[in-house]
């Protein structure tokens, strides 16, 4: 086994796991799947006395730093990797309470977020429904025709959370006139004209807007200058931006 004899130097116990059929040079045991090189002297875990500590593999960051804390004696493990020449580490030894006190300690540390995350969850939802609401006050503001159910509407589909809507947008949290009026357009577009259907039909989308932007601007204008009027197809919910 290449280089066994001389082990990366480094604080506290190393073990090797080796390529080759090794046995210890003092019990005669093996072959053995980790050993300890003691003066160039290969040696078994029971010789050493560590035969007790379990093998905890590498990958769990937070299990394996716990692990070594909750354990008086434990050991790194590492293996020669002849394609880049050197030892890489595999995990460690730790003795068996020890992994248990921390397997408890990360169970308790997961537990924790999942109510961390609960609670940024509902935060979350508290923020989106107040957001929803200012957004829906001023469609209102700008659109008096607007019923209040579609602006609602228009509000709650326009800001939803993770949809990269115009709501979602720097000027849509600002709620910047030009981002409002762009949410509104867009649901009277798909919800008060023939648009959709004309996508259907393949008419091409800037053909299919010049057609209906009369229509588009005639409800945008009911909406702004007749309160009463509250133009739209049965103030039908919007089905996209």
């Amino acid at each position: 086994m290449t280089g066994l004899a001389t082990p990366p130097a480094r604080d506290g116990l190393l073990v090797v796991q080796p390529l080759r059929r090794r046995h210890c040079a003092e019990c005669r045991g093996g072959p053995l799947a980790l050993l300890v090189v003691e003066g160039g002297v290969l040696r078994c875990l029971d010789c050493v006395d560590l035969g007790h500590l379990v093998f905890l593999p590498r990958g769990d960051t937070a299990l394996t730093r716990r692990s070594r804390e909750e354990s008086t004696l434990s050991a790194v493990v590492v293996r020669f990797n002849r394609r880049k020449g050197r030892y890489e580490r595999q995990g460690v030894l730790v003795e068996e309470a020890g992994l248990a006190r921390a397997e408890e300690r990360c169970l308790a540390d997961a537990e924790a977020r999942r109510r961390r995350r609960v609670r940024d969850a509902r935060r979350r939802a508290a923020e989106d429904v107040r957001f929803a609401g200012a957004f829906a006050a001023e469609i209102r503001r700008l659109f008096p025709g607007c019923p209040e159910e579609r602006a609602r509407a228009i509000a709650s589909h326009a800001s939803l959370r993770g949809s990269g809507r115009v709501g979602r947008s720097a000027a849509g949290r600002a709620l910047s006139e030009g981002a409002v009026v762009s949410a509104v357009a867009a649901s009277v577009r798909h919800v008060d004209t023939q648009y959709d259907a004309l996508l259907m039909s393949g008419v091409a989308r800037h053909e299919a807007r010049r057609r209906i932007a009369g229509r588009v601007e005639a409800v945008l204008s009911g909406w702004r200058d007749l309160p009463e009027a509250g133009i739209t197809r049965g103030g039908g919910l919007t089905s996209r931006t």
